[in-house]
């Protein structure tokens, strides 16, 4: 066994919620008659907390108080709709399961909104998880290491035996700056030359991989 803890990203990672993402960005742009987004474009803007994700998803010029506007309505849509379309990709259940049979603890760090974190962390991991943290005013998002750092107090784990698992270069840079091994998965919204750009090494491309490396 590797490690004594994974902390995993969210989105992308361990739940594809690009369905339920692509659908709030839409619903919050059609208030405004602003263009809808495909789901590819959603994918490409994710990674760095809503905020960015809407600045990135709305006409150039559009003001700053009309996306703060709209991150206001955005929040509590996405809060209410977040688990419709939202599911673990493939394997990730039984890789979580293994972790917990093997006492590994086990997190979930995202730049999503902390509420939502937490809702879709209690439907779709109940009891495999110590800690789930998003975004929110007294934390700031990823690539920032304070996230990961209270995990691991929480965890009473320290960096050394610990891995951040994630799909895209702001959790590359998390990992680093936290002082973390970093896991890069490609099932998620970078593609695998992205993820080497970013400076990654080994790519695992199913959570069967993963979970024989982890567990190792």
């Amino acid at each position: 066994m590797r490690y004594k803890a994974v902390l995993f990203d969210m989105d992308g990672t361990v739940l594809d919620t690009l369905g339920d993402l692509t659908n709030a960005v839409n619903h919050v742009l059609a208030l405004y008659g602003m263009p809808q987004r495909e789901k590819r474009d959603v994918a490409g803007f994710l990674g760095n907390g809503a905020a960015h994700l809407l600045a990135k998803s709305v006409p150039e010029g559009t003001s700053e108080e009309t996306r703060a506007e709209m991150l206001r309505i955005y929040q509590p849509w996405y809060d209410s709709h977040c688990a419709i379309l939202t599911a673990p990709y493939p394997g990730i259940l039984p890789l979580m399961e293994a972790l917990r049979e093997a006492g590994v603890k086990q997190a979930v760090i995202s730049n999503k909104q902390d509420s939502a974190v937490r809702q879709l962390a209690e439907q779709h991991f109940p009891g495999l998880l110590e800690v789930a943290v998003g975004e929110s005013a007294t934390v700031r998002r990823k690539p920032n290491p304070d996230a990961v750092l209270a995990a691991l107090r929480e965890m009473g784990v320290s960096r050394d035996e610990a891995v951040y698992v994630g799909d895209t270069e702001v959790d590359l840079r998390t990992a680093e700056n936290a002082g973390l091994a970093c896991a890069a998965v490609g099932w998620g919204f970078r593609t695998e030359e992205q993820l080497r750009a970013a400076g990654a090494g080994h790519i695992f491309h199913t959570a069967d991989e993963l979970r024989d490396w982890l567990l190792a």
